[in-house]
């Protein structure tokens, strides 16, 4: 298993996240229990002893970069950094660079500079000469001081001599570099006092006067050196193409090599990874960045510490670098509990691997924020993670909070003022349910809206003409429009989808697809537009998001532009978009999407659309496996079945269809005990079409183990969720799908 692969662990909560980390072998027990509990954070009483007139402890999120794949090991990153967007664009540029073979990273033997000024020198050409021929003897002293560190291998290993000029009254001044390896330890106590040890000799010999003695932070003989090799194939998405996206990162990089004040943005984006490591890890990020500015000016001008350019193969290819010497070994690892479990964590077995680590995160770092530049920008890209951290700074409640960060975003006003605003406005729910009375505008604009649903009998075989039973979800989607100059954006903070649509990709996704076919369908092509959705249920978890989607766009379009379209119309028009999510659709989907009424339905050329009334309301508890269901591969893998068995398959269907005349009786009697014996049928029925997945059989044996009448998949399957008949325990079922891990939103559908 990649370690560091854990996908959608952005989606977990922090518990969850603790949990699968612990289960990937990334923390023994004890620091399991002491994440979970929170006694690794740094102490009142530790940090008095770390520094003077202690009066508390600051926190920082520790969050983590997870993808890392860095001279063929993988690798979680501890990432202590307050910034949103850092970590998400660090892990996501692991996970593009990991299909490319990862980062390559080589470093030097790190040593330190230690530095000794001798003034009043009356000849500095001799004193120079003199200080380089007792080169052993210095050295001897200095090591003398440090025993163990020899013992180690380290110790001082070379000096160098310079002379500079300057404007004192003793004239030119001879300087003694010391070059020191401290091994593991950050090592700048060490060195200084090598400085302090060696001086009285070093003033014999150089017939000067010693004044400053003191290590430099410019630590160029610790460089540390990363590439990585991303094909343009990988770099195409969120509307642009590869050879787009490369040829801007390559022109991006070189105005930071011309400019100094592009360069110092460039390279602050650098440090952004190289930073978050060092204070996860205890190191002096102070020195670091002094270090690296300074070495970005070696030259007598201040330039980018990247360079990007384009190979023979059309490859776009990075490298960074940069002088890094830190430590695993000292007083923070002894003194912050959080630092020595980070570095655990991280699992690396000396410093100079540490340093080789933060050379990977700082190219990750920067690429992450070039193809952000040279694509939808800086703003666009991150505006979600803006609103936010907004949201976050304004004591926003998590029941609330997705809600304020859609609504935010909606104003264009992404302000504390204005989240405390919609925070006031917005009112609590007391449990997890489906919003079944969202508001029909939002910042004074009508929304479309789009049904989602659920399948009580019918998946699948729907497709192959037989009936079906479905029921909404009332509002599981809204959208609305705002004019843009050009260009269509595509905005959903709930799932963390920000992007321009590139109708001119080779390979554009099937929403932008659907998207060029709707506009070229309303006479629209060619008119910018920002769409802005806002979904009350999770994407791809079966219960008809992206047809609910669809109609919510068309609706808000239809608002917007004054369109005049009626809901046949709407109707039409989704199933289209609907062909290109999904290949082979039944018309279901689109259907429940548009008319939001609980539906007998039968697909064809004249499709059959029946109202069910339902003489009560029919509780149903909806478990989310929390795996994305997609539903074109289950229909093609069900289709592939049916084309080499067709009887079989035939034979299935038409005994789904059975169930469905039987299901359709017991809902319009309310005769719960034979519909959810309906519903435990049609699993059956379906598992064996090879459509369930163990999350979903799980959450169903969940369900019927605490009093469900019967329990199923429902859409596509393969992931995605399950549906539950528990009209005595709804309450019941839902609280033990949660304990297991999963999540679970009771609804009430139909009614007379």
């Amino acid at each position: 298993m990649d370690r560091s692969r854990i996908p959608q662990f952005y989606k977990m909560s922090v518990p969850e996240r603790v949990r699968t980390v612990r289960d990937r072998g990334l923390l023994d027990a004890e620091d399991y229990q002491n994440l979970q509990s929170g006694r690794h954070t740094l102490s009142v009483q530790l940090a008095d002893k770390m520094i003077e007139n202690v009066v508390g402890v600051m926190g920082l999120p520790v969050g983590l970069g997870l993808n890392f794949l860095i001279n063929g090991k993988d690798y979680v990153v501890p990432l202590v950094v307050e910034e949103p967007s850092i970590v998400a664009a660090l892990s996501s540029a692991a996970k593009l660079a990991r299909q490319a073979g990862g980062f390559q990273v080589e470093s030097q033997e790190p040593m330190l500079i230690g530095q000794v000024q001798i003034v009043d020198v009356p000849d500095t050409a001799r004193a120079r000469a003199a200080l380089l021929q007792r080169k052993a003897e210095i050295l001897n002293l200095a090591n003398s001081l440090h025993p163990k560190m020899m013992a180690r291998g380290g110790g001082a290993k070379d000096l160098e001599v310079f002379i500079h000029p300057s404007q004192g009254p003793g004239g030119d001044m001879v300087v003694l570099h010391l070059l020191v390896d401290t091994r593991d330890a950050m090592g700048a106590n060490l060195v200084n006092t090598m400085c302090e040890g060696v001086a009285s000799l070093v003033e014999t010999i150089a017939e000067g006067r010693v004044f400053l003695r003191i290590l430099s932070n410019l630590a160029d003989r610790a460089l540390v050196r990363s590439k990585v090799r991303i094909p343009t194939a990988l770099l195409t998405g969120k509307g642009f193409d590869g050879e787009q996206v490369r040829d801007g990162i390559i022109v991006a990089n070189d105005f930071a090599r011309v400019d100094p004040y592009r360069a110092a943005t460039h390279n602050k984006g650098i440090m952004n990874g190289i930073d978050a490591v060092a204070l996860a890890t205890g190191n002096d990020w102070r020195a670091i960045e002094a270090g690296a500015h300074a070495y970005a000016a070696r030259g007598g001008r201040y330039t980018s510490l990247t360079q990007w350019s384009k190979a023979d193969n059309g490859d776009l290819i990075g490298e960074l670098e940069v002088p890094i010497k830190v430590g695993t070994v000292g007083g923070p690892l002894q003194t912050n509990p959080t630092v020595a479990l980070n570095l655990r964590m991280l699992g690396v077995q000396s410093a100079r691997e540490l340093a080789e680590v933060m050379g990977a995160v700082g190219l990750a770092q920067t690429f992450s924020a070039l193809r952000a530049l040279v694509t939808e920008g800086i703003q666009q890209g991150h505006m979600t993670l803006h609103a936010r951290s907004v949201a976050t700074a304004a004591g926003v409640p998590p029941e609330l909070f997705d809600t304020v960060v859609e609504r935010l975003i909606a104003s264009g006003e992404i302000k504390i003022w204005k989240a405390e605003e919609i925070m006031a406005s917005v009112s609590a729910q007391a449990t997890p349910t489906l919003k079944t009375e969202t508001p029909d505008t939002l910042e004074g604009e009508a929304l479309g809206a789009g049904h989602g649903k659920i399948i009580l009998l019918g998946e699948h075989s729907v497709v192959y003409g037989r009936r079906a039973i479905a029921a909404p979800i009332p509002l599981a989607i809204q959208a609305r429009i705002e004019d843009t100059r050009e260009g269509i954006e595509l905005i959903i903070p709930r799932w963390g989808v920000e992007q321009r649509l590139d109708f001119d990709a080779k390979r554009p996704p099937s929403f932008t697809r659907s998207m060029a076919r709707l506009l070229e369908s309303l006479g629209l092509t060619g008119r910018g537009m920002r769409i802005e959705i806002f979904p009350n249920v999770p994407r791809a978890m079966g219960l008809g998001g992206s047809a609910a989607l669809a109609v919510a766009v068309i609706r808000a379009m239809n608002v917007h532009f004054g369109l005049g379209l009626s809901d046949a119309r709407v109707n039409e028009l989704a199933f289209e978009c609907e062909k290109f999510a999904h290949g082979t659709p039944s018309g279901l989907d689109n259907t429940l999407a548009t008319y939001g009424d609980v539906t007998l339905f039968r697909a064809g050329e004249q499709p059959m659309r029946e109202v069910i009334e339902l003489p009560e309301p029919l509780p149903i508890v909806i478990g989310m496996s929390g795996v994305e269901s997609l539903t074109a591969k289950t229909v093609t893998r069900v289709r592939e079945a049916w084309k080499k068995n067709p009887a079989i398959y035939e034979r299935i269907f038409d005994e789904i269809d059975g169930l469905v005349g039987l299901g359709l009786d017991a809902l319009k009697t309310s005769d719960y005990d034979t519909l959810g014996e309906m519903m435990n049928v049609c699993q059956g029925l379906l598992n064996a079409m090879q459509v369930s997945s163990w999350e979903l059989e799980e959450l169903i044996q969940i369900a019927r183990n605490n009093g469900a009448l019967g329990a199923k998949l429902t859409g596509g399957g393969g992931g995605g969720s399950i549906i539950a008949l528990a009209p005595e325990n709804s309450a019941g079922v839902a609280r033990a799908i949660r304990a297991a891990g999963y999540h679970a939103i009771e609804v009430t559908v139909g009614g007379a």
